[in-house]
C-alpha cells in the first residue's frame, strides 16, 4: 500500500480524469526498492511550482518513483489503440507510463505529468510496466535537446533509479522518467472510440482537447473543423522542424502522435551524422516505413486517420464530414512546405523564401547526400563563412569528400547573398541563431548510457546536458571549451551508432 501524503504537490488536479471511466483505468505505480534521484530538472520545476528541496527530500523521491500517492488527484493510465507501422492494433494504452496529475504553470497552460516506467497497468499486454536506464537517459537528453532548439516537445522533469533490475536482451538498471507535457492525448486515442463507434466518447474528447489546448476552437461555427486545422497545422510545423535540424523520430506510429503539437514518445529516436534523406535508426524499422524523409508523408498518414474519426463530427451526414476532412487536410502539404523551406533559407541565411533561394537549398541537400557530409555541421560551418567563401579545416568545405563540389555550390551561393545584400553581422548572427552547433549525437548518447551502466560514471551524461542545454552557442561559450568542443564532433568509424532500440 502507497501511503498518501500532502505537500508542495497539492496544486495537481485530476484533469483528464474527469472524463468518463472509458477514457482511462485507475492505477498506482508500483513501488520500487531503492529510489534514488539522477536528475533534476530544476528550471522546469520551478516553472511548474516543484522545489528542488522537494525532489530532493522523501516525499519528492518517494512521488517521483511511485512509492507514494498524491493526496488530491488519482493516479491513471490512458486508454487508446493505434495503427503501428501501419497495422491496427484496437487496444493498446499506457502500458508502462502512469498520468499523476495535471497541474497549470504560471501562464495559465494546463500540463500532464507522468511517470514512465512506473510499473504495470491494465493496458501492458503482460509487459512489466518497467523502463531501464538507457531508454529513460535518452529521452531525458533528446526531449531537453528539442526544447533548448526551440522544438515543441515533451520535458523531462526527473530521472529517478529504482534500485532494481530490469530485463530486456539482458539485466539493466531500472529507472523512471517524470516527463510534462501539455497533455498525452494521441491519435490512436481517438481511433480507440472511433473503431468502437462511440461517435459521444469522440466528441466529449475532442471537447476536453479544445477547452484545454485549443481554446479559440470553441467560438468557431464548426469547433471540430477549427480543431482538425489546427492539428494539421502544428503538425506540418513540428514535422517542418524535426526535418530542419537531422531528427528522426523512428516510430511514428499513430498512438505516438500526440494531439497537442508537441513531439512525444522518444523510443528508437535519433539525429542525423552524416546527411542521408533514406536513413533509418530504428532496429524495428525494417523497411524504412519511419525513414528521415518519408516523416512529411507519414505526418499526414497520421492526419487522415485523425480526419476520419471526426468525420461525424464535421458535417451534416458522412458525404459532408468526408468532404469537410479532405478539404482540410489537402492543406497540410502547403502547410509543411512553407514551414520547412522558409526554415531551410533561413538556415541559408536567405532573406526569404522564394525559387532561386530554395534551388539553391536543394542543390546544397544533394551534394551533402552524395558527399556524406555531416548535417549539423554544413550549415553551421555556413554560418560561421563571410558570402559563403570557402574557409579551412574547420569549415563546411572541409565536411566535403570532394571540396569542388562544394566550391561550385558555394560560389553561386555567395552570389546570391550579395545579391540579396543582407549585411554580413546581421546575417551570420541569425545563422547561429537557427543552426546548431551541438546535438545530442548518438555515439554521445551511448556513451552516457555506457558510462552510466557499467561504472556509474555520471560525466558523459552531464557533459551532454550542459552542451545540448546551449545548442547554438559556441564551446568558448562553455566553461570547460577544450572538453565540450569534442562534443560537436562527428563520431569516428568506430564511434558510428548504427540502430537504436526502444526499449520496451
Amino acid at each position: 500500500m502507497t501511503a498518501i501524503i500532502p505537500g508542495p504537490e497539492g496544486n495537481l488536479e485530476s484533469g483528464y480524469a474527469s472524463l468518463s471511466e472509458d477514457f482511462f483505468a485507475r492505477v498506482a505505480p508500483t513501488p520500487v526498492a531503492a529510489p534514488r534521484l539522477l536528475r533534476w530538472n530544476k528550471a522546469l520545476g520551478d516553472e511548474l511550482g516543484f522545489s528542488a528541496a522537494w525532489a530532493e527530500g522523501a516525499t519528492g523521491l518517494g512521488t517521483l518513483a511511485g512509492n507514494r500517492r498524491l493526496a488530491n488527484v488519482e493516479p491513471i493510465a490512458m486508454a487508446y489503440a493505434g495503427h503501428q507501422f501501419g497495422n491496427w492494433n484496437p487496444s493498446l494504452g499506457d502500458g508502462r507510463a502512469i498520468q499523476i496529475g495535471e497541474v497549470s504553470d504560471p501562464t495559465g497552460t494546463r500540463r500532464g505529468i507522468q511517470l514512465k516506467g512506473a510499473g504495470p497497468t491494465p493496458f501492458s499486454r503482460r509487459g512489466d510496466g518497467r523502463a531501464a536506464i538507457g531508454p529513460v537517459l535518452r529521452e531525458y537528453v533528446l526531449s531537453e535537446a528539442m526544447h533548448a532548439m526551440g522544438i515543441p516537445t515533451t520535458r523531462a522533469l526527473a530521472m529517478v533509479t529504482t534500485g532494481e533490475s530490469v530485463y530486456r536482451e539482458r539485466a539493466e538498471p531500472g529507472a523512471i522518467l517524470t516527463r510534462v507535457a501539455r497533455g498525452f492525448v494521441r491519435v490512436g486515442t481517438f481511433e480507440y472510440f472511433a473503431a468502437h463507434r462511440d461517435t459521444e466518447a469522440v466528441r466529449s474528447l475532442a471537447d476536453y482537447v479544445i477547452a484545454h489546448r485549443y481554446p479559440e476552437a470553441a467560438s468557431e461555427a464548426n469547433p471540430y473543423l477549427a480543431l482538425l486545422n489546427e492539428v494539421v497545422s502544428s503538425q506540418a510545423d513540428l514535422i517542418g522542424r524535426w526535418m530542419l535540424v537531422g531528427f528522426i523520430h523512428g516510430v511514428m506510429n499513430t498512438d505516438n502522435m500526440s494531439i497537442f503539437g508537441e513531439t512525444i514518445d522518444y523510443g528508437p529516436c535519433a539525429f542525423l551524422d552524416e546527411y542521408d534523406p533514406a536513413k533509418v535508426f530504428s532496429s524495428i524499422d525494417q523497411n524504412g516505413r519511419y525513414a528521415y524523409n518519408q516523416q512529411p508523408g507519414i505526418g499526414l498518414w497520421n492526419l487522415t486517420r485523425f480526419a476520419e474519426t471526426l468525420v461525424p463530427l464535421l458535417g451534416d451526414d458522412q458525404e459532408a464530414g468526408v468532404e469537410i476532412a479532405n478539404n482540410s487536410l489537402g492543406a497540410y502539404a502547403e502547410k509543411f512546405q512553407t514551414a520547412y523551406y522558409l526554415g531551410l533559407c533561413r538556415k541559408l541565411g536567405f532573406a526569404e523564401s522564394n525559387e532561386r533561394n530554395r534551388q539553391l537549398a536543394g542543390e546544397l541537400l544533394e551534394i551533402m547526400a552524395d558527399q556524406k557530409a555531416d548535417f549539423t555541421l554544413t550549415f553551421r560551418g555556413l554560418s560561421e563563412l563571410g558570402k559563403g567563401e570557402p574557409s579551412g579545416e574547420q569549415g563546411a568545405r572541409s565536411l566535403f569528400a570532394d571540396p569542388a563540389a562544394f566550391d561550385a555550390w558555394a560560389n553561386g551561393y555567395g552570389d546570391r547573398l550579395n545579391e540579396e545584400g543582407l549585411d554580413e553581422g546581421i546575417r551570420l548572427t541569425r545563422m547561429r541563431g537557427v543552426n546548431p552547433r551541438f546535438i545530442p549525437r548518438n555515439h554521445r548518447v551511448q556513451e552516457a548510457i555506457t558510462a552510466l551502466v557499467d561504472r556509474e560514471d555520471e560525466g558523459p551524461l552531464e557533459a551532454l546536458l550542459t552542451v545540448t542545454a546551449t545548442p547554438f552557442e559556441d564551446p568558448a561559450g562553455h566553461t570547460n571549451c577544450a572538453n565540450y568542443a569534442e562534443y560537436a564532433k562527428p563520431p569516428q568509424p568506430n564511434e558510428v551508432v548504427h540502430q537504436t532500440f526502444c526499449g520496451t
